[in-house]
């Protein structure tokens, strides 16, 4: 094995549900490397479980890569909500879960009405297994054995710290993100937890960046390297943290991917309305950070039949101007969970398509800033900062709040890093955002009172059409 003087190179793999990431950054913050791929998901034993064995064929393979090319010595985890793994000694004894996947209604009707009040975890009911705590559960019904014989329940970025390290711990960021395992006033696990007698089956708590051990790294030559590895976070949670380090504060962020999670710091947790999925998540520091989510990325992708291209204005005032509107939800959760999407007003097709796609995110989101009382500095994060026609309409729609976003758009990477650095006694991201100029799109602002009109009507049927069925 090579014995080296620390480089303070980085390798940050950003694991998102659709994308999976490496970026490569130097001690001074620099990008220097970015590699892409997307996670394979399979049936297993008739679950839809990750194919975690290809997927950590392909980190070791470009990890290897990077470490020969760019002389890195840490790695460092981010990745997305809702997914656990039960492990024993070295072994990973059922495959990681979907988290888009209902649990069956038998094993629902024992574990739901145990779940905590939404004063303890700030986590109302959800649906699939975005809550881990009832996808754990399943497990426990299904897969007695495997789940007798787990030692440990590591959240998804701890599963891969344990890969690369052996060392299994635990994080308040992923703790708390709606998994019903966290009561984020109290700093600790919720009564569920206690009345499962699942405390002992956590590992210890350590913060998102610590170093944790290291992992050996077999390089191209047949040489071998030993590099740092550094605990994981909740994406989301390390792009808060990101904007908080270089010195932005007062600010709600819209962090954006497969889902759109809008964190505002200074939203009241009684202002949380459980049935809009507001919620509680947690800080890199255990603080409660009440939360909007949807799942605009996915809801996007789906609207607009994966369009891939630039939308023109044109477009945009085409489809408004013929009053087509595309209407909640194309996915579960969000504001609306009560109603099913669809497009009224007309086909569309091609760009007119995806600018009714992207209307529909843009609306989404600012009636979910309006939920989470948002009326400060507005920070937008990930692949909806770099469409500008869709932030400059959001300007347009909140003319008493400034819009910025930033110019590298990967803060949950870039928040990894920032974490790891620090960790190590350095800090070398500065603020890089910048204002967002407001579009001027005629009648946009009567296209959002119409929508919204559209969308509050459909709510409220629903929601009378389910208490009528009650009675």
């Amino acid at each position: 094995m090579n014995q080296r003087t620390s480089s303070g190179t980085l390798a940050v793999f950003d694991l998102g549900k659709t994308n999976s990431k490496l970026f490569v950054f130097a001690p001074d913050g620099t990008l220097l490397d970015e590699r892409r791929t997307k996670p394979v998901w399979k049936d297993y034993r008739g679950r839809h479980v990750l194919d975690d064995e290809r997927l950590f064929a392909w980190m070791s393979r470009e990890l290897a890569d990077v470490v020969a090319k760019h002389d890195v010595d840490g790695l460092m985890v981010s990745a997305h909500g809702c997914a656990f793994a039960l492990v024993r000694g070295d072994e990973l004894l059922h495959p990681v879960l979907d988290y888009e996947q209902e649990i069956p209604p038998s094993t629902a009707r024992v574990i739901d009405p145990m779940l905590p009040d939404f004063s303890e975890t700030y986590t109302p009911w959800l649906p699939l297994g975005f809550s881990i705590a009832r996808h754990i559960y399943w497990l426990k019904q299904e897969e007695p054995k495997a789940f007798a014989d787990t030692q440990w329940i590591l959240c998804y970025p701890q599963y891969w710290g344990w890969r690369f390290s052996g060392r299994p711990l635990a994080e308040w960021s992923y703790l708390g993100a709606h998994s019903q395992l966290w009561a984020p006033l109290k700093r600790d696990f919720s009564s569920l937890v206690d009345r499962l007698g699942w405390r002992e089956m956590f590992p210890e708590i350590e913060p998102a960046g610590a170093v944790i051990g290291e992992t050996l790294v077999a390089l191209p030559d047949g040489s071998s390297r030993s590099i740092r590895v550094h605990n994981g976070v909740h994406d989301s949670n390390a792009a808060l943290a990101y904007y908080r380090m270089t010195g932005l504060s007062g600010f709600t962020l819209v962090s954006t991917g497969t889902w759109v999670i809008i964190i505002n710091l200074d939203c009241p947790l009684d202002a949380l309305d459980q049935e809009r999925d507001m919620i509680s998540n947690v800080t890199v520091d255990g603080e409660p950070a009440p939360s909007l989510r949807f799942m605009g990325g996915r809801e996007y992708d789906l609207i607009s039949e994966n369009w891939n291209q630039p939308i023109s204005q044109q477009a945009v005032e085409r489809v408004m101007a013929r009053g087509i509107f595309a209407l909640p939800s194309w996915a579960a959760g969000g504001p609306f969970p009560e109603i099913s999407g669809k497009i009224v007003g007309g086909d569309v097709e091609g760009e007119e398509r995806a600018a009714v796609a992207a209307l529909y995110v843009l609306m989404m989101t600012d009636l979910s800033l309006d939920l989470i009382r948002s009326d400060n500095l507005l920070v937008v994060d990930g692949g909806l900062a770099k469409i500008e026609l869709l932030t400059a309409m959001l300007a347009q729609l909140r003319p008493g709040q400034t819009v910025i976003h930033s110019e590298m758009s990967e803060g949950s990477a870039t928040g990894a890093a920032a974490l790891a650095f620090k960790a190590l006694g350095t800090m070398p991201f500065r603020d890089e955002t910048v204002p967002v100029a407001a579009s001027s799109v005629a009648g946009l602002e009567a296209y959002r009172d119409r929508w919204r009109e559209l969308a509050g009507n459909a709510r409220d049927a629903a929601r009378a059409e389910k208490r009528e069925a009650s009675l």
